[in-house]
């Protein structure tokens, strides 16, 4: 009988390596504990009452629980609103500046495209130069584009930096791909759906996030071209945060009155402001790195 032994192969590593790897971690820890803190922090303010917000400098778990804060902002229903609008706004926000910033991209992946590099400097000087809000506004009122979801998603369709990242991805794709989809008879709209579309998933999801994060939090477009029946979330908040401020300095006893505190209420909207984007995050973040790195590597 002959006996089969399989040894693992593994990297043996010294001493002097474990330490370092200890000492990395440890750093990521502390700079990881130093991000989550303070969100903790907020988290828990919002759930205190005015008297330990005044008494603690910090805290992660509150001594008494209070919802005062969240009652007062979901009261009028002007929340809810907001949220749906700017789920809206940041959907159609988002599919608009994927579908423009890949098409865009794709096409200057190909270095065989006449007018790459032109079309790619007017591009970057498009990031050091803008026309200004006043032509824009204008421009916004002759389209007839003001009070629309669509117009502010087309206001910033494209994201220069974005592109580059996704157009930098696209070359990355071995051409011999496309070589053979030709041979088979696709052309290049079939070869950019069927094939670099599906292999683009890390650096689309990734490119979506960034565009997603930047209409959830739009503040200054939506309360210029947007009526009050369409404010986003952050306009609803700061208009509660304003008429929780006007409240504080009128009552005194906030416990007694059942009014919440005004740190309370800036803590509650910014929970309520900040988590349901944070809840994109999970489902993302393993094309997350891929996709901001490999479109990075050269251009």
């Amino acid at each position: 009988m002959i006996r089969m032994t399989y040894h693992s192969n593994k990297i043996k590593t010294g001493v002097g390596d474990r330490i370092a790897q200890v000492i990395i971690y440890l750093v990521v820890g502390i700079f990881a504990l130093i991000t989550l803190l303070p969100f903790l922090y907020v988290v828990a303010g919002s759930f205190a009452t005015e008297k330990e917000l005044t008494e603690k400098a910090f805290f992660i778990i509150p001594s008494q629980y209070s919802l005062n804060a969240y009652k007062y902002i979901m009261e009028t229903g002007e929340v809810f609103r907001g949220l749906k609008n700017s789920l809206i706004m940041t959907t159609l926000g988002t599919t608009v500046n994927m579908f423009f910033t890949t098409t865009f991209a794709y096409p200057l992946s190909k270095k065989h495209f006449k007018g790459r590099n032109l079309i790619l400097n007017l591009v970057i000087v498009t990031m050091l130069f803008s026309g200004g809000m006043i032509p824009m506004y204008i421009l916004m009122g002759t389209l007839k584009l003001k009070d629309s979801f669509l117009g502010l998603a087309l206001m910033g369709a494209i994201s220069p930096f974005n592109m580059i990242i996704v157009k930098n991805f696209f070359q990355e794709i071995p051409k011999e791909l496309d070589e053979a989809a030709q041979i088979d008879g696709c052309n290049d709209l079939k070869i950019f759906l069927k094939i670099v579309l599906p292999l683009s998933k890390p650096v689309i999801s990734s490119v979506s996030l960034f565009y997603a994060v930047g209409h959830w939090n739009n503040y200054f477009n939506a309360m210029i071209y947007l009526k009050p029946d369409k404010e986003t979330v952050q306009i609803v908040l700061r208009r509660i945060i304003v008429l929780a401020q006007g409240i504080q300095t009128d009552l005194i006893d906030f416990d007694s009155l059942g009014a919440p505190p005004d740190k309370a209420v800036k803590m509650a909207a910014t929970v309520v402001a900040t988590v349901p984007i944070i809840l994109v995050y999970p489902f993302v973040q393993k094309y997350f790195t891929q996709g901001v790195m490999v479109g990075a590597v050269k251009g």
